[in-house]
This record gives structure tokens, C-alpha cells and sequence, in this order.
């Protein structure tokens, strides 16, 4: 769904930067691009930890400082689909935009989280197959298995509340999961199609039938401090999408001007990030 913008990619770090760059952000085994993530990673102090979370492994980066709540950035979609019509084999994503997002994140706890089947999943769970990419990418099952990753997460951080960061589609999941959690702090989405339904048939897609849809639980965050972040000139998930959620859920929506789906979007994170909405508790 992303391209491979060159100023993201630069700030992933210098290793990363030139390993995507030089391969058009395309010619990477995920072997090598969980390698580079790492290479990206550590200096940043976030250190890759491996989550069972049946059916699924989730690969994830953790910094676990001494104090405050567990930032979580989830990725997005990554490489679910190689043409309009036809699915990936491995949805590991080719421009890692929340990792870039993470390494930006000045918090003692932060946790860099991909989804199931991207960085190795598939060669590793044999309940990868396509779907957990396409129709059932929000699936129940999906959720469940992000949240066992929070839960061992906040143990090995010693974290007892979460912030949950979600870019494009890891802002669903986000969401879905806050609806489902008593320790999240705050939820903040960036370009993130929360009213799946409308998102689809505005689109001319065809429906998620079986994933889980934000804008039909949105009741289930009232009061959540909650912050949802749009592109004004976003094609993939235009303002009036993350709207569609927000009228429900009774919050605003902030839409930066001339920002795309695929754009910068970390040069403008710390300034955005210091406006964080203020955690609860």
C-alpha cells in the first residue's frame, strides 16, 4: 500500500537506510529485513524479543526502562498485497513506517511491534496463510495474539499501563485492542482507516468480512484519552474515513495539511508525539 518515500527511509537509521534504498525497498528477504530492522534497532536501545502468541510469533523491538507507562507502536499492513488483486506471499513490510515512528520516541519503555506473519511468520507459523493479511487481518485471532504480546511485553518491561501507537492498519489494531484492555493509558492513530465499513465501500473494496470494525465498538472507548491523526491529502485513507470512527467515539481528529498516506510522516513526529494526549491514571 506504502511506497518507500526517501527522507522515512533515511531516518530508519544508516544501516537500514542504505540496505532499502539500494534495493528500491523491494530486494530483501525478510530474513534480511528483520536483520536490518535489528541493526536499526539497537542503538536505540530497543532489542528484538520473539512473543509466542498462539496461532502466531510476533516479532517485536523492546526498550524496557526503569519507569512510566509502555509506549507500543504497532506496524501497518506492510507488504499485503503485490498487485491490486493479488496477495503477497509475506506481508513483511518493505517501509517499516511505525519502526521509524519508535526510533523517534524519546519514552524510557517503548515497544516496536510487527504483525502476525511479517518478519519471518511465515516461514515460522503455519497459520500464516494469506488471509491473516487481507480479509482476516482484524480477525479475532489476530487481536487475541496482539494481546498476549502486550501482556509478556509489560512483563519483561515492567510496565503496568500502555500507550498504543498504531500506524494505518496497526491503528485498528490499536484500537480494537484498547477496547479490550483495562491498562491502556492512551490511544493514538495515525492514517488509519478506523471505520473499516466505510472504508471499504468508499473505496470500492471488498469488505473485511472477517476482521473485527473499530467504528462498530467505538462506544467501548468513551473516556479513553484518544488522539487520531490524518493526511489532508491522504488517497488511502482520507480524513473523512478516520472520522467516520471519531463521530462515534465522540473525539477529534487532527488532519495535517498536504500530508499523503505514504509521506514523511516521521520528520513530523516529534512535534506531533510532544502533543501526545496526557495518559489517564
Amino acid at each position: 500500500m506504502a511506497s518507500c518515500p526517501v527522507g522515512a527511509v533515511r531516518r530508519l537509521a544508516p544501516l537500514l537506510a542504505v540496505l532499502l534504498l539500494a534495493t528500491g525497498c523491494a530486494g530483501l528477504t525478510p530474513a534480511e529485513r528483520q536483520a536490518a530492522v535489528d541493526a536499526a534497532a539497537r542503538p536505540a536501545g530497543l532489542l528484538p524479543h520473539s512473543f509466542k502468541a498462539a496461532p502466531f510469533t510476533l516479532a517485536g523491538w523492546l526498550r524496557a526502562g526503569a519507569s512510566g507507562p509502555l509506549v507500543v507502536y504497532i506496524e501497518g499492513d506492510g507488504h499485503a498485497w503485490s498487485t491490486m488483486t493479488q496477495p503477497s506471499r509475506d506481508p513483511t513490510p518493505r517501509n517499516p513506517v511505525a519502526l521509524a515512528l519508535a526510533l523517534e520516541d524519546p519514552a524510557p519503555r517503548v515497544l516496536y511491534l510487527g504483525r502476525p506473519c511479517q518478519y519471518g511468520g511465515v516461514a515460522a507459523d503455519a497459520a500464516c496463510t494469506a488471509r491473516f493479511w487481507t480479509s482476516h487481518r482484524f480477525a479475532p485471532e489476530v487481536v487475541d495474539a496482539l494481546g498476549h504480546a502486550l501482556d509478556e511485553a509489560e512483563r519483561a518491561s515492567g510496565a503496568d499501563r500502555l500507550v498504543l501507537v498504531g500506524y494505518s492498519g496497526g491503528g485498528v489494531a490499536a484500537a480494537l485492542l484498547a477496547a479490550r484492555r483495562s491498562d491502556v493509558a492512551a490511544l493514538v492513530t495515525l492514517v488509519a482507516p478506523l471505520d473499516l465499513a466505510g472504508w471499504a465501500a468508499a473505496k470500492g473494496l471488498t469488505p473485511l468480512a472477517g476482521s473485527l470494525d473499530p467504528a462498530a465498538e467505538a462506544g467501548r472507548l468513551a473516556g479513553l484519552p484518544q488522539w487520531h491523526i490524518a493526511g489532508g491529502k491522504d488517497r488511502v485513507v482520507p480524513p473523512d474515513i478516520v472520522r467516520g470512527y471519531a463521530d462515534r467515539a465522540g473525539v477529534p481528529v487532527r488532519v495535517v495539511p498536504g500530508m499523503e498516506h505514504d509521506g514523511d510522516w516521521p520528520a513530523l513526529w516529534p512535534g506531533l508525539r510532544a502533543a501526545f494526549p496526557e495518559p489517564r491514571g
